[in-house]
């Protein structure tokens, strides 16, 4: 393995250290137990049946730590322990697989792609940074969560659009700007997460 890919890998992997399956498996347990500590925070929006939740924020912090693969795997696995009943999901809607046809079923669905576009992203952004032997800056984070983001609520807004019958504005009205200003939060506390986490990681063996 070269120094180049070993550099590129997830930042989790310095967190969570180690080789094989067992490593693996504690990897994926620990994204999938982030991701559901915060999907359960969760509140109710005046005007709208999706409610503002940590979901987003998790799935761009899942693939950002734990890269493309695992941040996919991570997220079907939630949403596969949702369909099963487990309380994985965020508190306002129908449960298990009944999820799957209320207003926030686009977001969901969603999670998979998005957490693959943003970890692949940050992975070949990390790489470049390796290879051209400059430190990771905060910019090259914003377009990986950016597209994370725009795929969550494109696929949300689609949905209501498409199941709901909500013309392409009103869903737009409803399933993306009310939550605009929470999302520019969301982004600006992923981006302090991720540069603390980066500065405390542990230093290769």
């Amino acid at each position: 393995m070269s120094t180049t890919h070993i550099a590129a890998r997830p930042l989790a992997d310095r967190f969570i250290p180690g080789q094989g399956l067992a490593a693996e498996i504690a990897r994926i347990a620990s994204a999938n137990l982030l991701m559901v500590l915060c999907a359960w925070i969760a509140l109710p929006l005046p005007g709208t049946p999706v409610p503002v939740t940590g979901q987003t924020f998790g799935v761009l912090l899942v693939a950002a730590l734990f890269g493309a693969r695992r941040g996919s795997l991570t997220m079907v696995l939630y949403l596969l322990e949702g369909a099963a009943g487990l309380p994985v999901f965020q508190p306002f809607g129908a449960p298990g697989a009944m999820r799957f046809f209320g207003p926030t079923a686009g977001y969901l669905l969603a999670f998979p792609v998005a957490a693959l576009a943003t970890g692949w992203l940050v992975e070949h952004a990390s790489a470049r940074s390796h290879a051209s032997k400059t430190k990771t800056h905060l910019s090259q984070w914003i377009p990986p969560l950016l597209c994370g983001e725009a795929v969550i609520f494109a696929g949300g807004c689609a949905w209501l659009a498409l199941f709901f019958h909500f013309s392409f504005s009103s869903a737009l009205k409803i399933g993306l700007l009310p939550f605009a200003p929470g999302e520019v939060v969301k982004l600006a506390l992923l981006l302090a997460a991720l540069r603390g986490l980066e500065l405390a990681r542990p230093a290769r063996n």
